[in-house]
């Protein structure tokens, strides 16, 4: 009984298998069905790669210039993928269309204001290589969001600096190039010493992004700048909270007019928290006591307006490890 089920179902199988193979051979033979004039009347062009040598021919003078440069001695002496041994077209995409129609600028990728690639496009150029690291936070940075390119800041067609590729011949004057306040700052009495190249602007800030909106190498003001005054940093038994707040309350950290890069000069700088008091007035302004020609206090100009002012006093003034420090005296 069972081999009868089984040779009835062996031959439904045959059966079954030859109704599908004469359906699919009727697909076969089938006319396809016609495409939209609209699709058949669109041809897609696509560029493709033409070389290094025909980008030469018609741009000698950029390859003059580009020879130089650390992209051009990686790219033609070691290149690490395929990508980088299209030297030229690494960057700019495949010429075939452009060497057609020079004068269509959308035929290839350029890298000025003036060509009009979408800044998202020439980015995608660069950081397709240039990817993480110090360039982990680009995205959302203060410089993505004011539409600042790779090409505003590098020129990687010309060795102009030392390094980095950079548009202007130092990082700090890249950087003035758009920061004009800054710049005037750091040429104020008493500034940070970049115009003397002790430091530069990267000392400071990532200028591809952080996790700050000043774009600071580090979580926050304070701990930039205990990476140069370690001893401000503590822990101190007696902290003065706008100290421990920021340094930025008190100091401007690019350059000030006043000494020690304050914000305000001294005692107004102080007044600004330390209103008027009983016993130890604040308000050192008054006719009986000036720094200069008046009235003066017992014949003697006021200690209170000489020197380094409350600090003749209260030295100690960013902290204090002394039990009797409260005041932040000696």
């Amino acid at each position: 009984m069972h081999n009868q089920y089984s040779k009835r179902s062996g031959r439904w199988r045959r059966v079954l298998q030859a109704a599908a193979a004469l359906l699919a051979g009727v697909a076969l033979w089938a006319p396809a069905a016609a495409a939209p004039a609209s699709e058949r009347d669109t041809v897609r062009q696509v560029a493709e790669p033409i070389g290094e040598k025909a980008c030469i021919g018609c741009h000698g003078q950029e390859n003059l210039h580009f020879t130089e440069t650390l992209h051009a001695k990686a790219f033609r002496a070691n290149p690490r993928n395929s990508r980088e041994r299209m030297v030229c077209e690494a960057c700019h995409g495949p010429g075939s269309l452009h060497a057609k129609d020079t004068g269509n600028k959308a035929l290839i990728t350029g890298f000025t204001k003036s060509w009009g690639t979408p800044l998202e496009q020439q980015n995608e150029s660069c950081l397709g290589c240039h990817k993480g690291g110090n360039r982990l936070h680009w995205p959302g940075s203060t410089h993505a969001g004011n539409q600042v390119g790779c090409a505003d800041c590098h020129n990687p067609m010309q060795k102009v600096s030392g390094n980095s590729l950079l548009a202007r011949s130092t990082i700090n004057d890249t950087c003035a190039s758009c920061h004009q306040q800054q710049r005037a700052e750091f040429n104020k009495r008493s500034h940070m010493p970049l115009p003397e190249g002790k430091v530069s602007c990267v000392d400071c800030h990532n200028p591809h992004g952080s996790t700050t909106r000043p774009l600071l190498k580090a979580d926050s003001t304070n701990t930039v700048c205990y990476a140069c005054h370690a001893e401000k940093r503590g822990p101190m038994l007696w902290e003065h909270a706008p100290v421990r707040e920021s340094c930025t309350n008190c100091h401007s950290p690019h350059g000030s007019n006043h000494d020690k890069l304050l914000v305000a000069s001294r005692p107004q700088l102080c007044q600004q928290c330390h209103s008027p008091s009983v016993g130890h007035p604040g308000q050192f302004f008054r006719a009986n006591q000036s720094a200069g020609a008046g009235q003066l206090v017992g014949g003697a100009t006021s200690q209170r307006m000489v020197g380094r002012s409350c600090q003749n006093c209260h030295t100690q003034i960013h902290g204090s490890n002394h039990p009797a420090g409260a005041r932040f005296q000696r």
